[in-house]
């Protein structure tokens, strides 16, 4: 069994959440060690893939009255809000890092898992067609990618990534009621009839990825040092006017 840190925060604002998560990477690309982390958001949120032009915003009209984070990590939008949301940190010559979708599909087929042992019949999904960027949906969820967890024809777990500092961060998010801010998508208690609570599916998946990757989880919050970082992250980038309507210019490891 190999040790890894776990995290599981109380909600908070987006750019808290998105400074947490770089704070751990740091973390794991100086130590070598792996971090997981469990976190929601303390009102609706909208999180834009590291590469959406912030103006894209205005196709979605429901989510107009959400504040607006940038994400480290690619992809779609996310309106973060009825829904769990998780961060894994691994070190990029682990195993786990070496392909992206190997990561994608080990820990959405744990999720499975778990909602298989409830009644719920998930899948992963498997290749897709892809479209122009130009054409793609706005938000993630309307998306479909190799690895994504589907229950039926609704997409209720997707994933991205960062390759960074000697590590990899996995942004995921797990649908569990609709929102009012994305009207459009199903969350699991939509579309099932055992409704559970965000806290049920955190205690019945952890068990699941430690039995999957060997670990055994350790809770460590963060040290003073790390909030004090997490803190001037939130302020300097994440939270500024200048880093949520910037759009990276080419392409990265996704």
């Amino acid at each position: 069994m190999i040790d890894c840190r776990l995290l599981i925060d109380p909600p908070a604002g987006g750019a808290w959440n998105m400074a947490v998560d770089e704070v751990l990477l740091a973390w794991v690309a100086q130590t070598g060690g792996c971090a997981w982390r469990f976190y929601q958001w303390d009102e609706p949120t909208l999180s834009l893939g590291y590469f959406q032009p912030y103006e894209d915003r205005q196709r979605h009209r429901a989510s107009h009255f959400c504040p607006v984070v940038r994400r480290a990590t690619g992809g779609g939008a996310i309106v973060h809000d009825a829904e769990l949301t998780y961060s894994l940190a691994v070190p990029s010559g682990s195993p786990l890092a070496k392909r992206r979708l190997d990561l994608y599909r080990t820990v959405h087929s744990t999720l499975i898992e778990v909602l298989a042992a409830r009644g719920i019949s998930a899948s992963l999904c498997e290749a897709v067609g892809r479209g122009s960027k130009a054409t793609e949906p706005f938000l993630c969820f309307e998306r479909r990618s190799p690895g994504d967890v589907l229950v039926g024809a609704h997409k209720i777990a997707g994933s991205a990534q960062r390759r960074r500092h000697g590590a990899v961060l996995q942004h995921g998010s797990v649908l569990v009621e609709r929102s009012v801010a994305a009207p459009e998508l199903p969350g699991l208690n939509d579309l099932t009839a055992d409704p559970m609570r965000e806290e049920t599916l955190v205690g019945l998946w952890l068990p699941a990825v430690g039995r999957r990757l060997g670990w055994r989880f350790v809770e460590q919050p963060l040290t003073r040092q790390e909030r004090r970082q997490a803190g001037d992250l939130a302020e300097t980038q994440y939270g500024s006017a200048a880093w949520n309507p910037r759009r990276a210019q080419g392409e990265n490891s996704f």
